[in-house]
């Protein structure tokens, strides 16, 4: 091991923290937090309108939050008080009240939670990224922890919420938020290297390169397809029988394969460009969602369907940040990472929960996955023309670092 590995993992180890702990909250929220609206009596609609909620504070919130980290350079400083605002937030779901307020508190703690990622995904790829190119291997060992808390929360807490009851989640949520807030503040301080003066031409602008904007065009369609997973799917389950320990398991079954993919993906990416991972990976979803719709009571079929999670989620994301990482450098790089949370997961979300939500109430639920299915291969060909469009020579993984 050489002399900068101990300096490299006292870093990079620190990230990891805040990786697991983010993706525990999301993973409990993602698995049962429809379980537990549901639970307060709301129809399937208002539930769809409640998860919207979320991808509609997308549609500002991780702007914002890029935008002060980019002209501050205090990103380690907002993702504190991002995380302090989620747990502060956290605490109106204790507080019984009816649907209006429990509204307000979600959109309130997602506005809050909405700044964690493009924060911390921008801080990181700087740390993680040699001559602008984003070193996937040693990125996927730090993003790898975040995917082992969403498996951690979603079969720990299934237990816990069969056994003392689903009105226990909010003290579950308010529980990792706080761990969030912890590992957040133990961040060590960064600073951005020196950048070119045309580099400042702004977001914009590079947003209007073909390549670009048929890459957001795929990521917004590929991730409306997600809404039926991240909506619907744990109420689809429910819906056909299953307990909400078979829910959390079926979850991590799909956890554990993004975990293979982010430890080994070092070997595996640089074998196709980046945007051919990304049609692919839309291919990948068009045939997840139709298994699900189809073979939704075959246990044995869903966990095929939860497998290609690999693909669908693993690759495409870290395909994701690797074209972020190339077309939006030095201080770009907190919106560029916010445009991804904007335009990807932001009106794709508000469509998906409302328009789902209308769909399952009255066509089913199935309908929504197949639904998901179709726009899986829009997402396809768009991903297709971004290939097309980009003039870069076939990707390359960035040299090795020191280990992690």
């Amino acid at each position: 091991m050489s002399g900068d590995a101990p300096a490299a993992r006292a870093t990079v180890v620190p990230f990891a923290v805040v990786s697991f702990a983010y993706f525990a909250y999301t993973g409990l929220v993602t698995t049962y937090g429809t379980l537990w609206f549901q639970s307060l009596g709301y129809s399937t609609f208002a539930i769809g309108v409640l998860t919207a909620l979320q991808s509609a504070t997308r549609l500002f919130s991780p702007y914002a939050w890029g935008w002060v980290a980019d002209h501050t350079g205090k990103r380690e400083r907002l993702l504190t008080i991002a995380a302090v605002g989620s747990l502060v937030a956290s605490t109106g779901y204790f507080v019984p009240a009816d649907y209006a307020w429990v509204a307000f508190v979600t959109f309130a703690l997602f506005v809050c939670t909405a700044g964690v990622i493009p924060i911390s995904e921008a801080t990181l790829a700087l740390r993680v990224s040699s001559g602008g190119k984003l070193d996937v291997a040693r990125y996927g060992r730090i993003r790898v922890w975040g995917s082992v808390g969403f498996i951690a929360a979603a079969m720990a807490s299934g237990d816990v919420l069969e056994s003392a009851g689903v009105g226990r989640f909010p003290l579950l949520v308010s529980l990792l938020l706080a761990l969030l807030v912890v590992a957040a503040w133990r961040l060590p301080g960064s600073s951005e290297p020196a950048h070119p003066p045309a580099i400042e031409a702004g977001a914009i602008a590079v947003l209007r390169q073909p390549v670009v904007a048929w890459f957001f065009a795929g990521v917004f369609l590929t991730v409306l397809a997600h809404t039926s997973l991240y909506a619907f799917y744990s109420l689809y389950l429910a819906s056909l029988g299953y307990g909400k320990d078979e829910i959390g398991r079926l979850w991590a079954i799909g956890v554990v394969a993004e975990v293979v993919w982010f430890w080994f993906q070092g070997r595996w990416l640089h074998r196709l460009p980046l945007h051919g991972w990304l049609a692919v990976a839309a291919l990948a979803s068009a045939l997840r969602f139709a298994l699900i719709a189809a073979f939704g009571a075959w246990v044995g079929v869903l966990v095929v369907a939860q497998c290609l999670h690999m693909l669908t989620f693993a690759a495409q994301h870290s395909a994701c940040i690797a074209v972020i990482t190339r077309h939006f450098p030095g201080r770009l790089r907190g919106r560029g990472q916010a445009l991804y949370a904007v335009l990807g997961y932001g009106a794709s979300g508000v469509i998906g929960g409302v328009v789902g939500g209308a769909m399952s109430t009255s066509l089913g639920l199935t309908s929504v996955f197949w639904a998901a299915s179709g726009v899986a291969l829009v997402a396809a060909w768009c991903c297709r023309r971004a290939l097309q469009s980009d003039g870069a020579p076939p990707w390359q993984p960035s040299p090795p670092a020191s280990p992690v």
